[in-house]
């Protein structure tokens, strides 16, 4: 392919349907057809990025290689794709804003009036090229956030009317839409999707595709009444039902020729098969398996699974590399007391401790973590579960009476966790963290070693409090290894207890390196470990 391809993925009716799931879906069918894909998401709040936004507002914040917090669709991408997202993949409105905003200030507009036409659009714009620029993909697929018919939406949209032009057939757009059943009336209505259409029309656009998402298969009479009313050809009306999988995606667009739909329509000869070898042979592993591993995850944000959503689906993955189903416990780690912790935990296979910020919940991940170090569970710490793991260990091995962390109490006469020294004087939220990949070096004498098989890692960092290397002396000498060390700075990144059968903290966060064809090799070690936590149990319960 000469020219890069630019697919536009909107959304109309409701938000949440999907949008992020189609697009790495279709990313999916283009890539197994042997083209370079990568995808964007453009979002259309103010704040520069969701770094700052709370799980409850937004979610995951995923964090790319590079350092960037991101919109947690950043990690579908990744996912599906296999491939390393960076800052290019996400843009918010903030961001356009700030960059026009400090233009001006500048003098670049050599004191024209800034307006949102042309200045915010064309900066919109260039930012939807700079990855196409580089000649390295075949395909940009780029989905705009919210929905249709939204305020802030309107310069997305806008910029996406503009390129369709300036694009030619080297732009295609796709719209996602909600098609509700009424069950007192037992039947589909297809007006929100002709209204969000003609929405979209308003604003200049005709959308090439409709897919169309629905709890149940439509009939084919429904697709083709959608696609007269809204001006679509009959073929482009996909369905997108539910599957008990978003893996299953893919394969229900294939099946509807989508990908081969979008080749035709931006006039690409389509001479390479589609290949999903690997991707079916996932899915059917997860259909096949008939055995249960249960894993405990412990955290605040129990409410909203999405908060976790990068760990979830690096649990399902290792699971089903595993050929084991994943039975995932969520426990409200506020729920958590000694008089319950036998209750809510005694009868997992393994235990991973949720990362997070803040002092709400503490207290039952440090009974957590005692309960799993003293009857010996497979645990994992993620970030402040790492943390935690080693302010439980302070407390009640080291014997340091009130260890604690600078974040949870600033007075702790054993601040085994710290603030970075660079990061002391730093005031802005955005700036006051380690984010991004950083190298660890692994102890070869360690199970951190042994899962990874490899002395030298990079993995992906989001946090401001490390390890306080004062007391790595006396953690060593009662029990608890420091196992994998950054090698520039000499921060701890990976701690262990060896004489446990598996009870691993890290400080960084490797559900960020997890995708369907590369699982963790964390994630992988501690599945195996539950899984022959699981035997053990069982082994016990037959006596």
């Amino acid at each position: 392919m000469k020219e890069t391809k630019y697919i536009f993925v909107t959304g109309g009716v409701v938000s949440s349907l999907g949008k992020g799931i189609v697009a790495a879906s279709l990313g999916k069918l283009l890539q197994a057809r042997g083209y370079k894909v990568t995808i964007q998401k453009f979002d259309p709040y103010i704040n520069i990025d969701p770094g700052t936004l709370n799980p409850y507002e937004h979610g995951e914040c995923y964090v790319t290689a590079d350092g960037c917090e991101t919109d947690l669709d950043l990690g579908h991408y990744e996912r599906f794709l296999n491939i390393t997202a960076t800052r290019a993949n996400n843009i918010t409105t903030g961001r356009i804003y700030q960059n026009v905003i400090n233009r001006e200030r500048k003098g670049d507009f050599l004191g024209k009036t800034v307006q949102v036409v042309p200045h915010i659009t064309d900066e919109i714009k260039r930012n939807v090229r700079v990855l196409g620029n580089t000649g390295e993909y075949d395909f940009i697929i780029t989905e705009i956030g919210g929905t249709v018919g939204d305020i802030e939406s309107l310069p997305f949209i806008e910029s996406v009317r503009q390129l369709r032009w300036e694009l030619g057939k080297n732009c295609l757009c796709v719209h996602l839409t909600y098609v509700p059943y009424i069950a007192a009336a037992q039947e589909v209505k297809t007006k929100p999707t002709q209204h969000s259409v003609k929405v979209l029309q308003e604003q200049g656009i005709q959308p090439n595709l409709l897919v169309l998402r629905t709890e149940k298969n439509l009939p084919k009479n429904i697709c083709r009444k959608v696609a007269l009313f809204c001006n679509v050809d009959e073929d482009a009306v996909i369905q997108s039902y539910d599957v008990q999988s978003i893996y299953e995606v893919p394969l229900v667009l294939a099946q509807q020729h989508m990908d081969e739909i979008v080749l035709k329509k931006m006039g690409v000869v389509n001479e390479k098969p589609l290949k999903l070898d690997t991707w079916t042979g996932f899915l059917d592993n997860m259909k096949s398996a008939e055995e249960t591993v249960t894993i405990g995850l412990v955290g605040k944000y129990i409410e909203l699974p999405d908060a976790y959503k990068s760990i979830t689906e690096s649990l399902l993955q290792a699971a089903t590399y595993h050929h084991r189903k994943l039975n995932l416990e969520l426990i409200h780690s506020e729920k958590i007391t000694d008089s319950s912790v036998k209750e809510l935990l005694g009868g997992l296979d393994g235990i991973l401790v949720a990362p997070g910020f803040g002092q709400r919940g503490i207290e039952g991940k440090f009974i957590t973590l005692k309960y799993a170090r003293e009857h010996d569970k497979p645990t994992f710490g993620v970030c402040l579960g790492m943390q935690c793991m080693v302010i439980e260990f302070a407390r009640n091995v080291v014997k340091l009476k009130n260890a604690n962390s600078t974040e949870m109490d600033i007075s702790s006469p054993y601040k085994v966790i710290d603030i970075m020294e660079e990061q002391k004087n730093l005031a802005i939220m955005g700036g006051s963290m380690r984010l991004g990949a950083y190298s660890c070096r692994l102890d070869k004498d360690s199970k951190a070693y042994r899962a990874y098989n490899d002395e030298l890692i990079v993995e992906r960092h989001r946090h401001r409090y490390e390890f306080n290397n004062k007391f790595k002396e006396q953690f060593e000498e009662t029990g608890m290894k420091c196992s994998g060390i950054n090698p520039e700075t000499g921060l701890v990144e990976v701690v262990e207890i060896p004489d446990l059968k598996w009870y691993i903290g890290v400080q960084y966060h490797p559900e960020y390196n997890s995708t369907v064809l590369n699982p963790n090799p964390l994630f992988m070690s501690f599945i195996e470990a539950a899984i022959g936590e699981r035997s053990r149990i069982d082994g016990e319960e037959e006596k």
